[in-house]
């Protein structure tokens, strides 16, 4: 059988209290269960039991080299149902300083941050699947500044990303 989805992420954090604050209150994410040294949140709008795993191992602990000079997990993908919703987070990284790039892939729009530890994760919209031929990038483009005001007007504010793509089409 397949895999279908990720189901849950588990991160490593200094301080539990700091990053579940900030998964909360920018991300919106809601606190199932929290321990001293643990909390389990879910995404909005999830069924999951839990979408993010939060484990406490102190504030001595050093920064991630995933990528410099150790194999590890670049970053995770959170989808967004409209560029309204990108464009939202797009407020909340920048007022809060996390927003570190914008990318447009084509086919998928999305917004790059850091959490608290530093550790990296992706806002993204995707095209929905009846308009993936027309979100090509040139010729030898992998990808291009991301203009969200541009890609607005292109789709429109609240058309749901995607369908047919990572929703299902049920017809």
């Amino acid at each position: 059988m397949p895999v279908t989805r990720l189901n849950h992420a588990v991160l490593f954090v200094r301080e539990l209290d700091r990053s579940v604050a900030f998964y909360r209150d920018l991300l919106g994410f809601e606190v199932l269960t929290q321990a001293p040294n643990a909390a389990f949140l879910r995404a909005p709008g999830s069924t999951n039991d839990h979408d993010l795993g939060l484990f406490a191992i102190g504030s001595q602990a050093g920064s991630s080299e995933a990528g410099r000079s150790r194999v590890g997990l670049y970053h995770l993908a959170w989808e967004v149902d409209t560029l309204t919703e990108l464009a939202r987070f797009e407020e909340i990284l920048k007022t809060h300083g996390a927003l570190v790039g914008a990318s447009d892939h084509g086919t998928t729009k999305a917004l790059y941050a850091h959490d608290p530890d530093g550790l990296e994760f992706e806002m993204s919209w995707l095209v929905p699947a009846d308009r993936v031929g027309d979100a090509q990038l040139p010729e030898g483009s992998f990808t291009l500044p991301l203009d969200l005001t541009k890609e607005i007007e292109r789709y429109g504010a609240d058309t749901r990303g995607g369908v047919g793509i990572s929703h299902v089409v049920v017809p």
